[in-house]
């Protein structure tokens, strides 16, 4: 199992920057007040060894999970021989597993760590930072006494970035470690887990339908088809949804309507054949394998079906590789529409 050491002073946002990242990779973020914040709650005090048995139960627990790694956070004083130990302890406990680690550094201007001392994120998640004077001084003591900034090539390892997130978002950085690291993203079986099919209302096509355009837009501007669903009239998919034994659903994550995807036969009598047409998923929600997930959900919930169809097209190699993923194979032949754009049939059987 892979580990992400995100190292830096106070509020500096290892956090938050963890938290960025564990919605873009298959890495669950612990933070090190997971820990700190119950033992000063129940002992009214820290205490370190507690806090250190207490992180030690959750690695050992956490690697027999089946999620890619852990994304931890730890304050390094780097002229403390006793901090290289724990550093050196905790990555060897992750690379035994045959995993990697990760050394991630944020450093930002004092003046700018100050403000996210106060940070409704930071406080909700950390009750000891809530009295921001104490927190303050404590940050600033902390930074007197300790050597929080590593020095120019003093962290050995291969795998190490640092970054001055002073200027940078909390995505924006997370973003730079994924694709520093081509950390994996959101593992399938997760985006399972957080989704699931709502039937369509009759009363809700007209969302459905702007949802439909927004998604569809940026491939008819590319494309200008004339069949496209970003132009398809209300009557049309008012039809579709007429359509015995053809159902639409909502993609439902997180609570969230996040995309559509019409399942069902074109013979009200056909139980074994089924079709997948449209599905989309709204732009801001793309590229987290949501699609993936909302045809496999769609293959669950039809059992009886041993083939299914679809059709996409041939010049948008993310959604081919889609449909490939998913089992799809070509079958018959190319249709050309225009001079831009060629519809291709994919077909599986199980």
């Amino acid at each position: 199992m892979d580990l992400i050491i995100l190292i830096g002073a106070g509020a500096v946002g290892k956090m938050t920057v963890g938290q960025e990242l564990m919605k873009i990779t298959d890495f669950r973020l612990f933070h090190n007040h997971m820990m700190i914040e119950p033992v000063l709650e129940i002992f009214g005090r820290f205490d370190g060894e507690v806090v250190s048995r207490l992180r030690e139960d959750i690695f050992d627990a956490f690697m027999k999970t089946e999620y890619q790694g852990m994304i931890f956070t730890f304050m390094w004083g780097f002229d403390l021989q006793s901090d290289w130990d724990y550093i050196k302890g905790v990555s060897e406990k992750f690379e035994a597993t045959g995993g990697t680690v990760y050394y991630v550094e944020l450093v930002a201007d004092q003046a700018v760590r100050l403000e996210r001392n106060k940070t409704e994120n930071r406080l909700k998640n950390k009750a000891s930072k809530r009295d921001v004077a104490v927190s303050d001084e404590r940050m600033i003591r902390e930074e007197t006494k300790y050597r929080l900034v590593s020095r120019e090539g003093e962290i050995p390892f291969p795998n190490y970035i640092k970054i001055d997130n002073t200027n940078l978002e909390p995505d924006e950085v997370a973003r730079m470690i994924k694709e520093r690291f081509n950390l994996p993203g959101k593992s399938n079986t997760e985006m399972m887990n957080r989704m699931f099919l709502e039937e369509v209302r009759e009363d809700e096509l007209p969302l459905l339908l702007e949802m439909q355009v927004e998604s569809f837009m940026p491939l008819y501007e590319k494309y200008h088809d004339e069949c496209s669903p970003a132009i398809e009239s209300i009557e049309r998919i008012k039809a579709r949804a007429a359509v015995p034994n053809r159902k639409y659903y909502f993609i439902v994550v997180d609570g969230a309507r996040v995309g559509v995807i019409n399942v069902g036969h074109n013979d009200p009598n056909e139980h074994e054949v089924s079709f997948i047409s449209p599905i989309f998923v709204l732009p801001k929600y793309q590229n987290q394998g949501i699609a993936y997930a909302a045809i496999k959900k769609a293959f669950a919930m039809y059992p009886d079906v041993k083939t299914w169809k679809l059709d996409t097209i041939l010049q948008e190699k993310g959604n081919c590789h889609l449909y490939e993923k998913c089992g799809f194979k070509r079958v018959g032949e190319e249709k050309i529409i225009n001079d831009k754009m060629t519809l291709i049939d994919y077909e599986l059987k199980l």
